[in-house]
């Protein structure tokens, strides 16, 4: 019984809002099409996905976090993290950058696995907890190297750079393929498992899924370790992409993750979200970003204009949870 109703929650909660935004990409991209042809180019299409793959990845980790109704905010510094181990293993220690990638990996885990064990057994806010690892992680960015900016990795890691930024599969760049992988794999168990299933129980009622024999430590620790480890694997392509360490890398990463992950529909209040609707959101905050760029938008009204929207996705969760607007039936009306 109780999986069935895990099911339910599964099948109907999110989707409305990822058909919403799904539109709404489709009509701000063809609006920004209009107003500058050279939008959908070739070069410009393939530059919004290089932007967006690294939110959308990080954005779902994210997203893993706030349906069991927590928060993750030491993501972006969890990024720049890895950015600067796995380079200053590369260039100060002479290591072999696949041996580096494995160890940044695990140190990224393990940062995860902290965050986990801070919310779930020692019940504190995840607000605060991740708060405090996102300031020890960015202080291990700054310590690594001595607090600096590690040199250029060595031609050694060009098929190391070559993976995740700047190398090709079948015409597309494999930073879009590890993408589409990490996507595949994690809706999978979003979807198809029992982890899934207890992530959506969590956040749905913490006390109903503990009383129906959820281990709640364990679901709730693996989203953060999930979370860690996609945050991970984004400094891994911006060490390929900037071909060094920067101790600044992944800075405000959270933000655009958590941006990402409720306007795709994933709620702040826990128990609903897709993925797709976070790769929908991810998309939109690319879409606004380069098209209002091409419109000669400056920076601060493209921040204000993704503030804008953030804040409007979360009054439309808020309303439709509070059950004081029946949002099926209003759209059903129009």
């Amino acid at each position: 019984m109780h999986n069935k109703v895990i099911r339910q929650i599964l099948s109907i909660r999110g989707m409305g809002q990822v058909i919403s935004v799904s539109v709404a990409l489709i009509i701000m991209s063809l609006i920004f099409g209009i107003i500058n042809p050279s939008f959908f180019s070739a070069d410009n299409t393939t530059n919004l996905l290089r932007q967006v793959v690294p939110i959308m990845i990080i954005g779902m980790g994210q997203s893993f976090v706030l349906i069991t109704g927590g928060i993750d905010l030491s993501i972006g510094s969890v990024a720049g993290m890895s950015c600067m181990i796995s380079a200053t293993l590369m260039t100060a220690a002479g290591m072999n950058p696949w041996m580096a990638s494995i160890i940044t990996i695990i140190a990224c885990i393990g940062l995860g696995l902290v965050n986990g064990l801070l919310v779930s057994k020692t019940k504190l806010p995840a607000f605060i907890a991740t708060l405090g690892t996102m300031i020890i992680a960015r202080g291990i960015a700054q310590l690594v190297n001595g607090n600096l900016n590690t040199d250029g990795i060595p031609e050694s890691a060009n098929g190391f750079k070559d993976l995740f930024y700047y190398g090709s599969t079948l015409g597309l760049y494999n930073p879009i393929w590890i993408g589409i992988i990490l996507f595949l794999v994690f809706t999978f168990i979003l979807s198809k498992t029992r982890t899934g299933r207890h992530t959506y129980a969590i956040g749905s009622n913490y006390e109903a899924a503990k009383l129906s024999g959820v281990n709640v430590v364990l679901a709730e620790t693996k989203v953060y370790v999930f979370s860690a480890f996609l945050a991970g694997i984004v400094g891994l392509m911006l060490t390929a992409q900037s071909g060094m360490g920067t101790m600044n890398a992944g800075t405000s990463y959270e933000l655009n993750a958590v941006a990402a992950s409720v306007i795709g529909g994933v709620s702040t209040m826990g128990g609903q979200g897709l993925l797709f609707g976070t790769v929908i959101g991810a998309f939109i905050w690319g879409v606004l970003n380069n098209g209002l760029q091409f419109a000669g938008a400056p920076l601060a009204l493209r921040n204000l204009v993704i503030g804008i929207v953030v804040i409007i996705s979360v009054l439309i969760d808020r309303i439709a949870r509070s059950g004081k607007v029946d949002l099926k039936k209003w759209f059903k009306k129009a």
